[in-house]
């Protein structure tokens, strides 16, 4: 049978692991790249001048494919990439616990995706040039809001629109 292998998310696949260079797709993993200056349809890694590192696929000198990178301030981003920026599906994990999964677009949060606070606060729904847009929920696990949760429109990252909150005691607002 097929083995899928991958970060999940509600029994999703999000970001599926490479095929190892040897075994049964073997033919579609890109070479190693050989030349440091020239870095072109293949695998490689670079240790950037700030510390930050990048292990993945390149395309004309620039992450372009499936990736991992470690920032210098101990965020870890691992998914596709696009001309250099984060592009596609992927998972950002900060270095303080938080994490968002979902899509970007040229280095923002973009279509749909989840962020998890390490407070427990999350935000689940969609988002444009990396701000809430759209249908999204937001549930807080912490502080004065403890318990609500708001479902209906965000517009550039603010609750705008038709929406529904319910306080944790039950009471609904809408």
């Amino acid at each position: 049978g097929n083995i899928k292998e991958g970060i999940w998310e509600k029994g999703e696949l999000l970001y599926a692991k490479k095929a190892p260079a040897s075994g049964i797709n073997a033919a579609n993993a890109l070479p190693k790249c050989s030349d440091p200056s020239h870095r072109h349809n293949c695998e490689g890694s670079l240790v950037f001048s700030n510390g930050g590192k990048y292990v993945g696929e390149w395309k004309n000198n620039k992450t372009h494919g499936q990736g991992r990178e470690t920032f210098p301030n101990g965020d870890k981003y691992v998914g596709a990439y696009k001309n250099d920026k984060l592009h596609g599906q992927g998972v950002y994990t900060f270095a303080n616990g938080a994490k968002y999964v979902g899509a970007y677009k040229n280095n923002k949060r973009h279509g749909q995706g989840t962020v998890t606070f390490t407070s427990g606060n999350k935000y689940i729904g969609e988002w444009k040039d990396g701000k809430r847009n759209g249908q999204g929920t937001n549930s807080w696990a912490v502080g004065k809001s403890w318990g609500d949760k708001y479902v209906g429109e965000w517009k550039d990252g603010k609750r705008t629109g038709q929406g529904t909150y319910t306080y944790a005691n039950g009471n609904i607002k809408e």
